[in-house]
């Protein structure tokens, strides 16, 4: 397969895939994003360098999932805030009540992005892995979205 290195990333493709998925399903769309400079989120919500963050049609205005940015409304402790996450920084997708999506991988250069053949050569392992978090308890909005305890994606080698 020729790659160019002008190809767009599959990473917004699949981030919109996996929301669609858990929408179409009645799950509760959750994404974890690594935050720096160039995310905007309220940082008080910020933990461990992370924040999650429910992006289900109920609890977003104005959701836009867009190939380099995803961008909405959304309250944060009763207060409107405009969120904006470029897609580079989005570390998992998933369903709030049983976990299933997908983690993204993260490297010292956060703008780019491996093939998985890159992957597997750099763990030495073919095998493909798919996220499985456990779910928040009855959180609905972006107040408190951590899954589990930790609210980093756990991975699963699937062969």
């Amino acid at each position: 397969m020729i790659e160019s290195k002008d190809s767009t990333s599959t990473r917004p493709y699949l981030i919109r895939a996996i929301y669609e998925w858990c929408t179409d399903n009645g799950f509760t769309p959750y994404v974890s994003v690594s935050v720096n400079d160039s995310v905007r989120v309220p940082m008080e919500f910020v933990k461990n360098g992370e924040i999650v963050l429910n992006i289900s049609y109920d609890a977003t205005s104005a959701l836009t999932i867009g190939n380099d940015l995803i961008e909405f409304k959304g309250r944060f402790g009763g207060v409107a805030r405009e969120i904006l996450v470029p897609v580079q920084r989005v570390l998992a997708i998933y369903a709030r009540e049983n976990g299933q999506g997908m983690a993204f991988p993260t490297s010292i250069h956060s703008d780019t992005m491996h093939s998985p053949i890159d992957l597997a050569r750099e763990h030495k392992t073919h095998a493909l892995t798919s996220v499985s978090l456990v779910p928040d308890s009855d959180s609905d909005d972006n107040d408190h979205p951590r899954p589990g305890g930790s609210g980093k994606p756990s991975l699963t080698r699937v062969k």
